[in-house]
Formats: structure tokens, sequence, C-alpha cells
């Protein structure tokens, strides 16, 4: 990394920036702002013994350096000098979000806009043309934070080895046994990497922290430089009829659809990232309480879990989605099952229906009580 890439942080951000004052969050920890099913995840895969050294040894394999070295020669390196205003941008967001070394960013040739950040040892961020050129300065910011938000939480790993794994699922796909199992991992990260990205999107917000411009950005890459033609309620709404429209058919479709996807899809994620900005966690981190990076070692794999299960379990009870609130009714309905079930197997078992606290009831007690 050359000395351009790296930031001392005692010193304001150079270049323009938006004469609006944001806040900056030092210290911050990536969990501050992780989705909580991308974050159990990735503290569990932080405290799975051997994990580094299994990703080490993957780590060979994969042409990380042929990566490297093909956006040096055939794609063009964010710096003062080339697209001097993404890099004011770049190092802008990571004095907001206090990352220590700003990642190498450049702008490639491809009319689809995309952004992606890659990388083994370091993280790489990559534009394409199709985004540079769709987006305004503050959409773009938003994009830049999402970017440097990927970098922080340390996705740039695992979304490297989901590009690995894609490649290598392609070339054995003639292989029966082999095709499948490559594709049950590609399947299983696709899932989380689909998580990652609401993070990213909360990251790119934390950054910009300008709402309307995150919505726009997501409106322009599902519907094109057209926000004249464009209305954000509008687009909100849609996300809304996905959710609940249709039969149980629908539902199973919409799994079908998402499944080959690394990204939820646009409306989603703009309804999640509304919804977040709402939230009191959202205030609280804005108003600077927000978990540190040294306090990262100290995190519960437990408590992760609970949260994201927490967190499933309010989402299968908001949902509109036909078929997830048939799962929500039938495992309520196994729960008061099984309560009646219970108390059906005391009464049998347990010598009569259980005795209520504080009352007196007649006779003697039954010799098989408690047994």
């Amino acid at each position: 990394m050359t000395e351009n890439h790296d930031r001392n942080h005692d010193e304001k951000p150079q270049g323009s920036v938006p004469s609006r004052q944001r806040k900056r969050f030092p210290g911050i920890s990536s969990r501050a702002y992780e989705h909580p099913a991308d974050r159990s995840a990735l503290v569990a895969l932080r405290k799975l013994s051997g994990f580094d050294t299994v990703f080490k040894t993957l780590s060979g394999l994969l042409p990380e350096r042929s990566l490297r070295l093909l956006y040096l020669s055939d794609s063009v390196r964010v710096s003062d000098a080339q697209f001097s205003h993404l890099n004011d941008m770049l190092r802008d967001a990571c004095y907001i979000l206090d990352l220590d070394k700003v990642p190498p960013m450049y702008v490639t040739q491809d009319p689809v806009p995309n952004a992606m950040c890659v990388g083994l040892d370091e993280p790489v961020i990559v534009l394409t043309t199709g985004l540079v050129e769709l987006l305004d300065e503050e959409e773009m910011r938003a994009v830049v934070g999402h970017e440097v938000g990927h970098a922080l939480s340390g996705h740039a790993v695992y979304r490297t080895v989901l590009l690995f794994l894609t490649n290598v699922a392609l070339k054995v796909a003639w292989i029966p046994l082999g095709n499948v199992a490559v594709m049950a991992l590609v399947t299983a990260l696709r899932e989380w990497f689909r998580k990652s990205e609401l993070s990213a999107d909360r990251a790119g917000l934390l950054v910009g922290q300008d709402l309307r411009a995150s919505m726009r950005g997501l409106m322009k890459i599902a519907g094109g430089n057209h926000l004249h033609e464009m209305n954000v309620d509008a687009f909100l709404a849609q996300a809304d009829e996905y959710e609940k429209a249709g039969d149980l058919r629908d539902s199973v479709l919409k799994i079908l659809n998402v499944l080959p996807r690394s990204h939820p899809f646009t409306t989603v994620r703009a309804a999640e990232l509304k919804k977040w900005s709402e939230s009191r966690d959202y205030q609280r981190l804005m108003d600077g309480h927000y978990p540190k990076r040294s306090e990262d070692k100290d995190t519960s794999v437990t408590d992760s879990f609970r949260e994201s299960a927490g967190h499933y379990a309010q989402t299968v009870r908001d949902s509109k989605d036909p078929l997830i609130k048939l799962v929500g009714d039938i495992a309520g309905g196994a729960g008061d099952l099984a309560g009646d079930l219970g108390g059906r197997l005391r009464t049998v078992f347990g010598g009569g229906a259980p005795k209520e606290s504080g009352k007196e009831t007649g006779g003697e007690p039954d010799e098989g009580a408690g047994k």
C-alpha cells in the first residue's frame, strides 16, 4: 500500500467534503451497524478455532495477486491525480468510520452499475464506470461508505472466497457430487452475503448521513437515471407490496428468485435501511453511544446468536409474507400443542392436574405424585 493510502486521523479529511456538519465515530466497531444475522455469523467465524489457518491455506489457491495486478494494469486507480473527487470521498469515509488505512480503490470499465470490496490480505474497492456515471455526489458518497463498511467488517475476505467458489462451481458443474458440495457452500455464503449488504447499507448511511441520498442511489440502481420519473414513497410501497402480495406459491417463487443473487432486492434494501434509520439503535449510535473496536475481543458468541435469533423471531411476527406467517402460525401452534400435551402427560403420570399455588386441596396426596 502506498503512502497515499495511509492517513493520520488527527488531520481533517482533505478535498471537497459536504459543507453540512456530520458526525464522526472514533473507534467504532462494525458491530454498531451490522445486521444481526451478519453480526452473529462474523463473530462465530472470528472465534472459530483454526479458522484463520484454514483461510490462509485457502488463500494460496485464490488468485488474489493476479486480481490486484489485473486492476492495476487494466483499471484506473483512484488518487489525487485520478478521479480525485472519489479519492476525497474515500478518505472522508475512512475518516468518519475511523478506518486506520484507506484501501486502494479502482474504477473499471463496465456499463453495469456495480461496486465491490474484495481481497484477503488487504481489501480493494472496485467501482464500475456505470455506477460512477449514474450517481450524483451524495449518492456516491453513500456507496463509497457502503464499501468502506465492508472493509471495516472484514467482509472482503468472505466475498473473495464466495467469488472463488462460484467460479469453482462453474468448472465442476459436470461432476454431480462435486457440484452439489460446492453449491451448498456457495448458497450458504450467498445467504450470509445478502445480510452483509444490509450491514454495508447502514455503514453508507453513517458516512453520508443523508437518508434521501441513500434512497435515491438505490432507486437509480433499480430504475436508472430517471429520478424525475420516480418517487421514494412509491418505491418503498413496492417493497411492502412485494412482501405481503400473493399466496404461498408466490412466497416459494420469492425464495427461488433470491437464491442465486448476491444482493437483496433493491426495494427490500431501501425498506430495511429506512426502518433502521427510524430505530432507537440508530438514534443511540448518532448520539455517540456505540460499541468500540477495542471491545470486540470480549464479544460473546452466545449473545450474538441470541440477538440474531430474537431478530428473526421478531421478523416472523411482523412479516406479511404468506409463507413466513404460516411458519409462524405452525410454530405457535406447535408450542401450544406441546404445552397442552405436557399438561395432559403431567395429569396422567403426575397424579392429577397440577395444584394451583396458594390453594388447599382436599384428600390425601397421591402416592404416585412426584415420582
